[in-house]
């Protein structure tokens, strides 16, 4: 008996923008890399998450494997169909949920999931039957009548996840699915992704919130400027974090100083500096502080504001970059 394909799977895959138009006569701008030489695997039944900046390539690489983006080179294939040679095959397979809610408006609620089951030539009386079975799952069956500018914005991506799902695709794909979302809708979303990842769908998110991967993806890649920095589980990226806990000093001045006078201190793993910030990483946490006060302070500089990170996706991603996710 054979095993599943991987629900998805990349090689070596690339997507270059033409730059924009330039007046004439001034200097030719260059093209704008956004994927370089992508190899991902994705197991079928995984929940896996796609973490970066913006412009990171999280959404192009979702362009890609939802078929509305052309990679220049390399394939990608998702639930065994690739996605140029057979892209209405893979339009078939996925479901996609939007960064922003982009329901017809005209429509209640019921009939936007019905008229969508339409387009995949599911029956009318079937699609009616999954519309309350998915509205119900998603908590807002009594909202079924109501006109989509009468549900608030968590509601509205509900919608956009039931009608996802309302053609039963083997791949879920969510793309920022929580941006613009106050806390508490932001949690109850997290629930029902984590039911629908329990019941065997494969869900691929993108995401620039370190805590909403660690809490609901198997395995994160992490991206920036089009690249795979890491790939692993959230636990084992945390765990290569480096020095423990990340201390940053803002000083009244240059850091450099200060920067190296720090590294010379028991306990520093390193010390970096951008600008005014004096970067610490540090196996000693919060107790190094007044000391690193003192060093600055040797070098006559004065802090501002310090900021403490335990070992996480964002230390991680800052040992890596440089920069921080947002």
């Amino acid at each position: 008996m054979h095993d599943p394909p991987d629900a998805i799977r990349t090689l070596a895959l690339r997507k270059v923008y033409p730059a924009p138009g330039t007046r004439r006569g001034s200097e030719a701008r260059p093209d704008i890399v956004a994927l370089v030489g992508l190899d991902l695997a994705v197991r079928d039944g995984e929940f896996f998450g796609l973490l970066g900046p913006n412009g990171a390539g999280k959404t192009t690489t979702i362009g890609i494997l939802t078929t509305r983006v052309k990679p220049t080179s390399g394939t990608a294939a998702v639930a065994g169909a690739d996605v140029v040679a057979n892209e209405v095959v893979v339009r078939q397979r996925i479901g996609v949920v939007p960064q922003r809610p982009n329901p017809d408006r005209s429509l209640n609620v019921r009939e936007n999931l019905v008229f969508h089951a339409a387009y995949f030539g599911i029956a009318r009386s079937v699609a009616a039957r999954r519309a309350v079975e998915l509205l119900t799952q998603l908590g807002i069956e009594d909202k079924a009548e109501a006109k989509v500018d009468q549900l608030s914005g968590g509601q509205q991506q509900r919608l956009m996840i039931a009608r996802a799902l309302i053609h039963e695709p083997r791949v879920l794909f969510l793309d920022e699915p929580t941006v613009g979302l106050d806390p508490q809708a932001r949690h109850d979303l997290w629930d029902i992704l984590r039911g629908l990842h329990a019941a065997g769908r494969t869900i691929i998110m993108t995401t620039h919130y370190m805590e909403e991967a660690d809490q609901l993806c198997e395995r994160v890649a992490i991206m920036h400027q089009g690249r795979l920095l890491a790939l692993d589980t959230p636990r084992l990226l945390k765990s290569r974090a480096p020095g423990g806990t990340l201390i940053e000093l803002v000083l009244d001045g240059d850091a450099t100083a200060a920067a190296a006078r720090a590294r010379m201190l028991p306990g520093v793993a390193s010390a970096e500096t951008l600008g005014t910030v004096l970067r610490i990483y540090s196996e000693r946490g919060g107790e190094i502080i007044p000391i690193l006060i003192q060093t600055a302070g040797a070098e006559g500089r004065d802090v501002r504001d310090i900021h403490l990170s335990p070992p996480s996706l964002e230390t991680l991603f800052i040992s890596l970059t440089g920069r921080k996710l947002d």
